[in-house]
């Protein structure tokens, strides 16, 4: 029995960096003491979702995995606590910047860094203006608590990301993300939808998922976004363990066997009878 439990940590962002890493840390400290030993934050946590409109003000948010300081300040904070934390952060390579995620191990080392692959664009949400699409690949990670799989935000919406992590032997998914209201569609509501997609995702592949979202209303200088939480644990056959309402933060708890999904996944097929001859 390999007996790993997560946390999802849900929060809303100020616009001063300190404030929001002060508030992670504390979310972390919280998982950690109820038992968590890997623990997702959202996407871009550090600060406001600056993408809400495109002003070049907004590439100096972007620095170096090298020296960066919240980094280094979660890589301090895992090896205190000895757990797994991957951390979102706009990163500087060269000339080229990216919405990448620093996988940090218990003992507070960098593995290494995954660089969102899926650029959205559309009112509100212009990432292609500040993120070139990643070139790390799908990557999976083996950490002192298992091997596990991060995506970013909107590859949640792509079963091919889910499959390729499994496929490469991720026991565990995780999504941070920032994903609200639509300011072109009012109507609009994709937060159900948004959970069903990766429950599939879950189902499919017979592998629990972690989705940590933010919550808040923020106003940009074009447009208002209302971020609707709903952040959840799912279970290896798509079953939500542990959901978030839309507005508080929250540190969300489930533990798994690794070894029982993994004899589920393997009694279930489906990786036996992919037919990749006919793709």
């Amino acid at each position: 029995m390999r007996s790993l439990t997560v946390a999802a940590l849900q929060m809303s962002m100020t616009d001063v960096i300190s404030e929001n890493v002060a508030t992670a840390d504390r979310l972390v400290r919280e998982a950690s003491a109820r038992g968590a030993h890997l623990i997702l934050i959202p996407e871009l946590f550090e600060g406001h979702y600056f993408c809400e409109d495109q002003r070049t003000e907004h590439f100096a948010r972007a620095k170096p995995l090298v020296g960066h300081s919240t980094i280094e300040h979660f890589q301090k904070l895992a090896r205190e606590l000895s757990v797994v934390i991957p951390v979102s952060f706009y990163e500087r390579d060269g000339n080229a910047l990216y919405n990448s995620c620093a996988i940090i191990d218990a003992d507070g080392m960098v593995l290494g860094v995954y660089r969102k692959s899926h650029i959205p664009d559309g009112p509100g949400y212009s990432e292609k203006f500040y993120f070139r699409p990643g070139d790390t690949g799908y990557k999976v990670w083996d950490t002192a608590v298992g091997r596990i799989g991060v995506a970013i935000c909107w590859d949640q919406w792509f079963p091919e990301v889910a499959r390729a992590l499994v496929l490469g032997g991720a026991e565990i998914i995780l999504y941070p993300t920032a994903i609200g209201s639509e300011p072109m569609d009012a109507t609009l509501d994709s937060a159900a939808h948004w959970q069903r997609v990766m429950q599939g995702h879950a189902g499919a592949n017979l592998v629990p998922v972690v989705a940590a979202n933010r919550v808040g209303v923020e106003r940009g200088s074009r447009f208002t976004l209302t971020f609707y939480g709903s952040s959840f644990i799912a279970g290896p056959t798509g079953e939500i363990l542990a959901e978030a309402d839309r507005v508080s933060e929250t540190v969300l708890i489930s533990t798994f066997d690794l070894d029982e999904v993994a004899e589920m996944r393997t009694g279930w097929g489906v990786f036996r009878d992919r037919r990749t001859d006919l793709e």
